[in-house]
């Protein structure tokens, strides 16, 4: 089990906590939550090691779309990169509805 956070630059509220998917074989789930800072804020819980680099090209193209002010938590069963961004676009978009 590995575990690591990344930090984000936001200019936008978030207003209504998500929560989509499940933890299961290469699936995850992402929890999204209003932020307490003017700052994007996401830490990451995963079954599968030595990933850390992939996460990050992951969130770091997820993040040059999104600027909301948001805490994700994401639990993660090997999913794949295809997966964790699909994941995180439907809580944002569950969150914004």
């Amino acid at each position: 089990m590995e575990q690591f956070e990344f930090n984000y630059p936001a200019k936008r509220k978030v207003l209504k906590k998500s929560h989509v998917g499940v933890v299961g074989s290469g699936d995850l789930e992402v929890l999204l939550e209003p932020g307490k800072d003017a700052a994007a804020s996401v830490r990451i819980r995963t079954s599968a090691e030595g990933f850390k680099n992939s996460w990050k090209a992951v969130l770091d193209r997820f993040f040059d779309r999104y600027d909301g002010a948001a805490h994700i938590e994401i639990n993660d069963a090997g999913a794949t990169p295809g997966v964790v961004f699909l994941r995180l676009q439907q809580a944002v978009e569950a969150s914004e509805r």
